[in-house]
């Protein structure tokens, strides 16, 4: 649990994923998945994702957008050692501040091309460029940091460097109630649901209520998932989604006729 943690409030956060590969279809993002399900579990509510091509103008409105909004904005991608690596010039001129070879990671990075004997190129150097006051995002796996600046986090978008990064990352992070949640499986379509689960929804608001199609080749059935940050709420939602699909199956059973005198 985070050093920061409240039973109480409400922490949000955005994801920015950064990279023309992911719009072309080229690679397959797996950072947004991987830090959604860790943030659900810290208790951080995952409010927003974008995903935008390696554009500084698309970049710096994309960030600003979002960093005024949420608590939190985690970013993927963009900070290693080619041309199209700009994401450290786009936070820093959204930031309103230079972007320079910040002095430890030039340091850090030195080092380890020296133990590796290779030489450590105006390129390479580029890794260790970032907004002029950032601090430095731990990297365990290729020595490369990552930076934080404001409420903002830039991670690399290497799955692996990532999600190392992140590991670093959340135990420093206030968070909030966890969402609880309860699925509930339904031998109903979700058309034989849809008006009578709409009821519920509005009948419980602090919950959020989802339900998810399945069909196993002969038939239709719905798993119902409610949500909530507090159990005895939990509950009610649950135990009125349960009368529900009770109420339904009672209306299908035939009814026999009374015999008369």
């Amino acid at each position: 649990m985070s050093v920061n943690a409240s039973s109480s409030s409400l922490v949000t956060a955005a994801i920015l994923a950064i990279g023309d590969e992911l719009l072309s279809g080229r690679t397959k993002d797996k950072n947004i998945v991987h830090l959604a399900e860790l943030l659900t579990l810290s208790g951080i509510e995952l409010r927003e994702v974008r995903i935008v091509a390696d554009d500084e103008d698309a970049i710096v409105d994309a960030l600003n957008a979002l960093r005024s909004r949420f608590d939190y904005v985690f970013t993927s991608g963009g900070i290693g050692p080619t041309h199209d690596d700009i994401t450290a010039d786009s936070v820093s001129k959204a930031f309103g501040v230079p972007c320079v070879h910040d002095a430890d990671a030039m340091t850090l990075l030195a080092e380890m091309y020296a133990r590796r004997e290779m030489e450590f190129t105006e390129a390479r150097q580029r890794m260790a460029r970032m907004p002029q006051g950032a601090r430095h995002i731990a990297n365990p796996v290729s020595t490369a940091p990552g930076f934080i600046i404001g409420n903002v986090y830039v991670m690399a978008g290497v799955p692996q460097v990532f999600q190392a990064m992140v590991d670093n990352v959340l135990p420093t992070l206030r968070t909030g109630a966890k969402v609880l949640s309860r699925a509930i499986p339904c031998p109903y379509g979700e058309g034989d649901i849809g008006m009578p689960l709409g009821a519920v929804q509005k009948a419980h608001p602090q919950t959020s209520i989802g339900s998810y199609p399945k069909y196993d080749g002969q038939r239709f059935s719905t798993e119902i998932v409610v949500r909530a940050r507090d159990q005895e709420v939990l509950d009610a939602a649950a135990e009125a989604v349960q009368a529900m699909i009770a109420g339904i199956e009672a209306s299908r059973i035939p009814q026999n006729p009374t015999a008369e005198a």
